[in-house]
């Protein structure tokens, strides 16, 4: 059976935006989204995440609501994180294909149709891959080494797991919300379950407003995340590495009593040691930092708490709610959390 006959074409599409101190950028977003939604042949809603935004993104958001039937939008108790605030769009999108993208326009929505359009052929999962990137060498590289990590932990080789324009069927929505991780990078998560992944290249745009969330030590700690959230490998190769190192060691040593006999005491090799020593003791704590941190993922899932804290839903105007408005099917959203 063909992969387009085993998924009925898509009915209803959400739009799920996580924001944060995005002021600048929102009202060309809202502008340039609400274009191609009017495009659409399918029924769909917007549902802006405000997490924790200081600037004035939330009353820009509350404004531009006042005229769209289509918009909701979810004010988080403070800052989660933007993978915290896409979990809070998809648990409150109603839609039976989930499109996520940053409000900072480096990602057009003009690309959507075209996300949509492979979504429709049976695939679970529609990744955007950022065909040329506007943004710092040193940053192209660090999310080249991202990608390269993630594809190999996930088993699932993509080119670009860092874009957040990406389409998602119901079924993998509903999986991933079923997910109970604290930690939980989305695309990652997504591609283990989906049975059909595929990439697309679109178009990435020089950032105009602000800055990145994303800084060095973020990234890096992205990639850490990464390695120690979807596998094992990074303490296994450690144990392996150790084990390696004791029998070089061994060996080492057995060397050293050979040719005291053979040559007897000596003093010049002592900083030859020193630097063996040190090697040893990085090593150490190498493998202790990664053992303190898959006990500290333990530590975080065990607690139990929640990804995000919702503070208030603004919902559409009561005369024309976006169910009746867009013709979404209504289904329950989760009970807030």
């Amino acid at each position: 059976m063909h992969s387009s006959e085993m998924h009925p074409p898509a009915r209803s599409v959400s739009v799920v935006i996580p924001v944060y101190n995005e002021e600048a950028s929102l009202e060309s977003l809202y502008i340039r989204l609400a274009r191609v939604l009017g495009t659409l042949d399918q029924p769909a809603e917007i549902i802006f995440v405000d997490d924790g935004s200081r600037d004035r993104s939330l009353e820009i958001l509350r404004r531009l609501q006042e005229t769209d039937t289509r918009m909701r939008v979810i004010q988080l108790n403070r800052n989660f994180g933007q993978h915290a605030a896409v979990f809070a769009g998809l648990d409150h999108a109603r839609g039976d294909v989930v499109v996520t993208l940053d409000a900072d326009l480096q990602n057009p929505p003009e690309e959507i149709p075209r996300l949509l359009a492979k979504i429709d052929k049976g695939h679970d999962v529609v990744g955007g891959w950022r065909q040329t990137r506007r943004d710092p060498a040193i940053r192209r590289l660090l999310s080249w080494a991202a990608n390269r990590v993630t594809s190999r932990v996930v088993g699932v080789c993509m080119r670009d797991y860092g874009c957040m324009l990406r389409a998602y069927r119901r079924e993998v929505v509903e999986t991933l919300r079923a997910c109970r991780e604290v930690s939980s990078f989305i695309p990652a998560l997504a591609n283990t379950f989906a049975a059909s992944a595929v990439e697309i290249p679109v178009t990435h745009d020089r950032r105009s407003n602000g800055k990145s969330k994303y800084g060095l030590f973020r990234l890096f700690r992205l990639n850490f995340d990464l390695m120690t959230g979807f596998s094992l490998a990074p303490i296994q190769f450690v144990t392996l590495a150790g084990f390696g190192i004791a029998l070089m060691s061994l060996g080492f040593a057995g060397f050293l009593v050979l040719r005291r006999i053979l040559i007897g005491p000596e003093v010049e090799g002592v900083f030859t040691l020193f630097a063996i020593l040190f090697f040893f003791v990085g090593i150490q704590i190498l493998a202790l930092g990664l053992i303190g941190e898959y006990i500290g993922r333990i530590y975080m899932e065990v607690r139990r708490r929640p990804r995000y804290i919702i503070r208030t839903i603004f919902e559409p105007p009561p005369a024309a709610s976006s169910e009746q408005a867009a013709g979404i099917s209504a289904r329950d959203p989760s009970l807030r959390r």
